[in-house]
């Protein structure tokens, strides 16, 4: 009884461990049509013997014609005969693998007392499916070639179905050792969505990209690495907004990218990991993309920690510098950014590297105490512009005469100031020469004329600046309508403002407000002006409520913040002599921004209108406090101290010098100064103030020039 029921049990197992379509019961010479004649074909066209391996094949066709005609296929692709090697490949069916995979992967297959038959069977097995899948990816291939992308598609898909249907965990870690069956598979995974962009169908190939990444496909880390890439670069170049990834293929609580840029930034984040942990070559494009998205985003910063968190060796170290400097000016900690770039330019570094120097002028360029250093680096930088970096010899060039501008400020002397001025305006000038249809040079060469009171010159830079850019600037439009109110022309500067409202757009029209008002209360037109800032206080208030707290950024020098609105209103209505009404403003605008000192001079002007000379001193003196370089708060306590007369005098005399030091073309300090001096007795210095005054007040415009940050800022 125990034997008949063993002899049973052995039976029923023996038919467990029969593989599909008799695969292990065939002779072991013509298992899975591993014939001879193939294997002989194969070693032949692998050494190169194309008509030895051809004539091996011939042969095979009468014992195996399925696997003979794969690796014919194979042959007449290698010829590129692709016509030909599809008439082979026509009618190869991958499906039939999927019950033997399913078979091989279970566990009846490894079971104990059919091992060697089954690993037999499994060999041949493997080695069919190898044919197969190296046929219908030459076949995908031969597709493309031809221009026949959607066929080529859905022949790399019926691999996918093979493996994901058989194979849902993967192929076994066992069979992975001497099959090709990876390599080809990762092929096939790498075509699948170019041949969909190629077919113009970018959403499919999204969708191709993620099937790819997240199934279990056993990719090898390089195969995987480019996919990685090259979906990521689809997403950050390819201009189609990419549907939502499915949520269900997320684990709980994982990262779910909200857009394209969002998600390219994931996949290059784990191309990083990748090389950081040596799964994949280091490849610099890599973090060259990445600094692109992230700069998009804003995160500069976090750019920085990805530049640090580099393996040594990975770059060197001027370059990592450097790097790290663009990161740390992008996220406004220039300070960082400047020392980094020292580091770089260091004599046993690369002192005279023409990017890190251009960059270090410009960074220095922004503080007026830098300005002798950055001429330094821009200098240095001029020098170096030639051989292969000639092409930056007009940037180097736009950098000096920027910082030149700049280190005027700083200059005590007249002497020195004419010298640095007219050094500044030569570098500008042969920059644009250079840079003939660069609209930056030009509008910077503008607004260094227009500094100088060179009014003709400035206005031309302006308008041709204006045609560059086609209008789309606020820049240009107001430096337009600066030089226009200098050349007193107030009606066309007008006119300029409202052309330039129309040409731009919404959020961008609050300087153009603000300046606006200032030309209709130059004008005399106070009610007019009230309107306006009416206008640009409803704008702002729309605005803030549109974007939240830090999600908007402006560009350099075109916000607008409500509290500069409170402040401009103060002035009108001071000047309408409306006092209640300008108290009101300067309480918001106080309650805005309490230490300010453009509102305390503004409280200041109020009192002084209202003849409360001792409480216009202390909120001038409260400007002081907050800015000691506050100019027309100097001005005006110079002019209440030289109103008051006696000792106050002396002391009237160091707020106007120190006034003057500051800003040399203050008509109002000029003007001042000469009474002082005429009170004193001293009528040919009163006489060569009154006529500075003049002269400076004809050319002057409603707003400072130096309000308009240049153009190398942008």
């Amino acid at each position: 009884m125990l034997c008949t029921c063993s002899r049973e049990q052995y039976r029923f197992e023996e038919a467990l461990a029969t593989p599909p379509d008799g695969l292990a019961t065939k002779d072991v010479s013509q298992v899975s049509g591993l014939s001879s004649k193939i294997i002989e074909g194969e070693a032949r066209l692998d050494e190169g013997y194309i008509e030895e391996a051809e004539t091996s094949l011939r042969e095979a066709l009468e014992l195996n014609k399925e696997e003979a005609r794969a690796v014919h296929g194979r042959l007449e692709y290698q010829r590129g005969n692709f016509e030909a090697a599809l008439l082979f490949f026509e009618g190869l069916d991958i499906a039939v693998l999927v019950p033997r995979f399913r078979y091989f992967a279970s566990d009846k297959a490894r079971h104990r007392r059919f091992r060697a038959r089954s690993e037999t069977a499994l060999t041949a097995c493997l080695h069919t499916a190898n044919l197969l899948f190296e046929a219908i990816y030459l076949k995908a291939k031969c597709l493309q070639k031809l221009g026949r992308f959607e066929e080529a598609a859905q022949e790399c898909k019926s691999v996918m179905e093979v493996l994901e249907s058989s194979l849902p965990q993967g192929l076994p870690s066992s069979w992975l050792a001497d099959s090709k069956i990876l390599e080809t598979v990762g092929k096939s995974a790498e075509l699948l969505p170019k041949t969909l962009i190629e077919a113009g169908q970018v959403q499919e190939a999204i969708s191709a990209y993620r099937r790819v990444l997240l199934g279990n496909f056993n990719l090898e880390s390089q195969n995987s690495g480019r996919i990685h890439k090259d979906f990521a670069m689809l997403l950050l170049y390819g201009g189609v907004e990419a549907s939502a990834p499915w949520l269900g293929s997320q684990n709980e609580g994982a990262f779910v990218p909200k857009n394209n840029i969002e998600e390219s930034i994931l996949l290059f984040l784990l191309l990083l990991r990748q090389c950081t942990l040596r799964m994949i070559p280091w490849d610099p494009t890599i973090i060259e993309h990445l600094s692109f998205a992230l700069s998009v985003c804003g995160q500069s910063e976090f750019l920085a920690q990805q530049y640090e968190m580099l393996l040594p060796g990975t770059q060197s170290r001027p370059d990592r510098w450097y790097n790290l400097a663009l990161c740390y000016s992008g996220a406004s900690q220039n300070d960082v950014a400047l020392n980094l770039l020292r580091k770089s330019l260091n004599t046993v570094e690369k002192p005279d590297d023409v990017a890190s120097l251009l960059l270090a002028a410009k960074l220095c360029a922004r503080q007026v105490k830098l300005s002798s250093e950055g001429v330094g680096y821009a200098e240095r930088a001029v020098e170096n512009a030639k051989g292969e970096y000639e092409h930056m010899k007009g940037t180097a060039l736009h950098v000096l005469g920027v910082v030149l501008g700049l280190k005027v400020k700083a200059s005590l002397s007249d002497s020195e100031r004419t010298k640095l001025q007219a050094q500044a305006l030569s570098a500008l000038q042969e920059a644009a020469s250079i840079e003939k249809e660069d609209p930056k040079v030009i509008f910077d060469l503008g607004l260094e004329c227009a500094e100088q009171r060179n009014l003709s010159s400035a206005l031309d830079c302006a308008k041709k600046f204006i045609d560059l850019s086609s209008g789309a600037s606020v820049q240009g439009w107001k430096l337009l309508a600066l030089i226009l109110s200098a050349q007193q022309r107030f009606v066309d500067a007008e006119a300029a403002l409202d052309a330039a409202l129309e040409n731009t757009g919404k959020w961008e029209q609050g300087e153009l407000l603000r300046l606006k008002a200032k030309i209709q209360m130059a004008q005399g037109q106070s009610m007019r002006a009230v309107e306006t800032y009416r206008l640009l206080l409803a704008l702002v208030q729309a605005q803030r409520k549109s974007f939240e707290a830090g999600s908007w950024r402006h560009k350099v020098g075109e916000s607008v913040e409500q509290v500069d609105v409170w402040q401009g209103l103060a002035v009108v209505y001071t000047s309408l002599e409306q006092w209640r009404d300008a108290e009101i403003c300067l309480e918001k605008a106080q309650g805005l921004k309490s230490s300010s000192a453009v509102t305390w001079h503004a409280a200041g002007a109020l009192h002084e209108a209202r003849n409360n000379v001792q409480d216009a001193l202390a909120a001038y003196n409260n400007a002081l406090a907050v800015d000691p370089d506050h100019v027309p708060s100097k001005v005006s306590t110079g002019s209440l101290l030289r109103q008051r007369g006696g000792n106050s005098l002396p002391v009237a005399r160091s707020f106007l010098t120190d006034a003057l030091r500051s800003e040399p073309t203050n008509h109002l300090a000029w003007y001042n100064l000469g009474m002082l001096h005429k009170v004193e007795g001293r009528a040919r210095e009163a006489a060569d103030c009154f006529q500075a005054a003049f002269l400076l007040e004809q050319s002057a415009p409603v707003e400072k020039f130096s309000s308009i940050p240049p153009a190398l800022f942008w």
